[in-house]
C-alpha cells in the first residue's frame, strides 16, 4: 500500500511506453455511490491513479468548476466518514491507487491520527495537501509512519533552490503546477512553463506530472517531452457531470504510446 502502489502504477505505464493520466474527481459530487461508479469507470478506462477531492467550504486553490462540485457534495450531505466508507467498499474491485486531495482544516477537525488510520482502512495510497507548507510537512508525515505518500507540489513561482529541496524529499510523484492562480481550464500556457518543467524533471528521481489548466488532448501532447504525465481536474468534473464518458476516454488515450 502507499508509496509502493503508486510506484508500481508508474512502472507499469513506463514499461508500456505510455505517460500517466491522473483524473481528479470530487468525492460526493452526485452522491457517494456515484463516487464508486466513477472510480470503477476510471480504473477500467486506463487511468494511472485517481485523485479524489475532499469537499471543503474554503478551497483556496480550486477554480470555479471544482468549487461548484465541492459545494454540490457538501449540500448533499457528504462527510469524511461517508467518503472513507465508500472508498473501503470499492477498493477490492479496482487496482488503481487512491490519492486524496484535501486541505489541512478537514484533517485537523477530524484528528490527524484518526484521519491517517481511516485512510489506511480505506486503501488510500497518498495525500496532496496544497495548503501545507513544505517546512511543516512533519505534522502529517509523522502520523503517516510510511504508510502513505505525501505528494509535493512545486510551482512556477518557487525559487529553484526551494524546488530542489521539495523534490529531493518528495514521495509518490511530483505535482508540477503549470499556472499561477487557481485550477481551471486554460487555452494557453506561459512560455516559461516548459523550461520550468524541464528543470523539475532534471531534478527529480520521481515521476513529474503537470497539473492545473490542462483540459484537451492537444495540451496533454504538449507535455509529452517535459513530464511523465498529467493531472486533469476541472475538465474531468465537467465531463462526468455531463455524462460524456467517451470524451474522458479520449483524454486518457492521449497519454498512450506517445514515446
Amino acid at each position: 500500500m502507499g508509496e509502493q502502489n503508486i510506484e508500481r502504477a508508474f512502472l507499469n505505464i513506463k514499461e508500456r511506453g505510455d505517460k500517466a493520466f491522473v483524473p481528479y474527481i470530487m468525492a460526493g459530487d452526485g452522491g457517494l455511490t456515484k463516487l464508486q461508479e466513477n472510480i470503477t469507470f476510471l480504473d477500467k478506462a486506463g487511468a494511472t491513479l485517481v485523485e479524489i477531492g475532499i469537499p471543503f467550504s474554503d478551497p483556496v486553490a480550486d477554480g470555479p468548476t471544482i468549487q461548484r462540485a465541492g459545494k454540490r457534495a457538501l449540500d448533499g450531505g457528504t462527510t469524511l466518514d461517508g467518503i472513507f466508507q465508500a472508498l473501503q467498499e470499492v477498493r477490492p474491485n479496482v487496482t488503481l491507487p487512491f490519492v486524496l486531495m484535501t486541505y489541512m482544516n478537514p484533517i485537523f477537525a477530524y484528528g490527524i491520527e484518526r484521519f491517517m488510520a481511516k485512510c489506511q482502512e480505506a486503501g488510500v495510497d497518498g495525500l496532496i495537501v496544497p495548503d501545507l507548507p513544505y517546512e511543516e510537512k512533519g505534522i502529517l508525515t509523522e502520523a503517516m509512519r510510511g504508510k502513505l505518500a505525501l505528494i509535493p507540489l512545486v510551482t512556477l513561482t518557487s525559487p529553484l533552490e526551494r524546488i530542489t529541496k521539495i523534490v529531493k524529499e518528495g514521495q509518490g510523484f511530483i505535482y508540477a503546477v503549470t499556472v499561477t492562480g487557481v485550477t481551471g481550464a486554460r487555452r494557453e500556457f506561459q512560455e516559461s512553463l516548459f523550461t520550468y518543467l524541464k528543470q523539475v524533471k532534471e531534478l527529480s528521481s520521481l515521476p513529474v506530472l503537470a497539473g492545473f489548466g490542462i483540459s484537451s488532448p492537444d495540451q496533454i501532447k504538449l507535455m509529452d517531452d517535459v513530464t511523465d504525465g498529467v493531472v486533469v481536474g476541472s475538465r474531468i468534473i465537467e465531463l462526468l457531470e455531463q455524462g460524456k464518458y467517451e470524451e474522458i476516454e479520449v483524454l486518457i488515450h492521449a497519454t498512450k504510446h506517445v514515446m
